[in-house]
């Protein structure tokens, strides 16, 4: 994926063979701490939604690539709020290994940190039900005219109303996000599902993964 600064980006990828990647709110919980972990540092969430088989992100990258020690230490701090939100003063503190950057370039870049939250995410979920393998198809995607064979042009042999040369994808592509959940017959109405940025938007939960500032100023310039 070739990223590049102050851009807006459709970033996504669903289970290998189209196999459930979701099980548990406890696997969509730990998800969202690895965004957070392995997103942020590089810009902002503007939207994103969970399905039971694939995620979808719209993206604005900020920085293409970073210092890998201060990247470690976020990812490090964001880790241990995750084991104190769960486990209070019980949490086990975090092993800050510093020697992992010896034999390692000094700088990561976004398209290694999205590898890297994928296969953490995919071992635990296969330690959890005793797989073995990817459970990610590779590779992820992502585009900045967002627009790829993942995402239906045509139904029916004729084009939906989101990529009609007239609309803008940029907001088509946030209000196609938020709308996959209704598409798949999960909710009636996008606010109704929890595993996406909708119910921010619409302020009916008090979410941070998303800046939702620079979300509402997108959607308004779109």
């Amino acid at each position: 994926m070739k990223f590049y600064t102050n851009q807006l980006f459709h970033i996504y990828n669903q289970g290998n063979n189209r196999r459930q990647i979701f099980f548990t709110e406890d696997n969509y919980n730990f998800f969202l701490w690895k965004m957070r972990a392995y997103l942020l540092p590089f810009g902002d969430i503007v939207a994103w939604c969970l399905m039971p088989n694939h995620f979808h992100w719209q993206f604005y990258v900020k920085h293409v690539e970073i210092g890998r020690k201060l990247f470690f230490k976020q990812v490090d701090e964001i880790e241990w709020q995750r084991r104190k939100s769960i486990y209070g003063n019980n949490a086990q503190v975090v092993k800050r290994d510093w020697t992992r950057f010896c034999s390692q370039k000094e700088i990561i870049d976004l398209n290694e940190s999205i590898g890297i939250l994928q296969r953490s995410y995919s071992l635990a979920i296969n330690k959890s039900r005793a797989w073995t393998g990817s459970l990610f198809k590779q590779p992820c995607r992502a585009k900045d005219g967002w627009i790829d064979e993942f995402v239906t042009v045509t139904k029916n042999g004729k084009e939906t109303f989101r990529f009609l040369a007239e609309n803008n994808y940029g907001y088509q592509c946030f209000r196609y996000i938020h709308d996959n959940p209704v598409k798949a017959k999960i909710v009636n109405k996008a606010i109704e599902y929890r595993w996406s940025s909708a119910m921010d938007y619409a302020g009916l939960r008090n979410g941070d993964l998303c800046n939702l500032e620079l979300g509402r100023k997108l959607q308004d310039y779109f």
